[in-house]
Formats: structure tokens, sequence, C-alpha cells
């Protein structure tokens, strides 16, 4: 009962919309499908590494603002400095290839 109770306070705490994890999914196949960079999913939904079918994620709003990062780029450049990098993207890791969030 009281994973219930938990559920339901991060739930109503979700800013955005919810969605439902089917079988086999993945955090990765998720984050892809919404747009929002894994690190950013995990972050919003706790830490969450592997998920579970039927586990209720909240999904932070994408609205074209998901970005892959090319060579000669910095976090600074593309989010103005590390920390709004760290507060957007919910790591400090930074890679080409990688998608991230500009804001």
């Amino acid at each position: 009962m009281s994973g219930r109770i938990s559920c339901r306070v991060k739930l109503s705490a979700c800013e955005a919309r919810l969605y439902r994890v089917k079988k086999g999914q993945t955090l990765q196949d998720v984050a892809r499908a919404f747009g929002v960079p894994p690190a950013v999913l995990s972050a919003r939904n706790g830490g969450v590494k592997e998920l579970s079918a039927g586990q209720a994620l909240c999904i932070p709003p994408a609205a074209g603002n998901a970005y892959r990062v090319r060579g000669g780029e910095s976090k600074t450049l593309l989010c103005g400095s590390p920390e709004r990098f760290r507060l957007l993207n919910g790591t400090d890791c930074f890679y080409v290839g990688q998608t991230v969030y500009l804001g």
C-alpha cells in the first residue's frame, strides 16, 4: 500500500503527460519515442534505470528542444553554462551524437 501512496505523490507532481510502460520497453525506447534525452527521463522519474510493464512515467515536454550534439560544440555554447546544461539534461556527460535538451 505504501508503494501506491508514493506513486500517487509522484504522479500528482508530474507537470507533463503520463505514460504507461509496455512490456519489453526500455528507458531508451520510451525516451526516443517522446524525443526526450534518456538522462532527463530518468531524472524526472526519480532516477529510474530499469522499467517494468505498467509502470507510469512522467514524460517532460519535448516541444522541439531536443538536439543532437555535433563536433566542436560545448555545454556553454548550447545551454549558456555547464550548470544550466546539467539542470536541463540531468547529467554532466557531454559527447558528440548525444541527444540533449537546449531549454
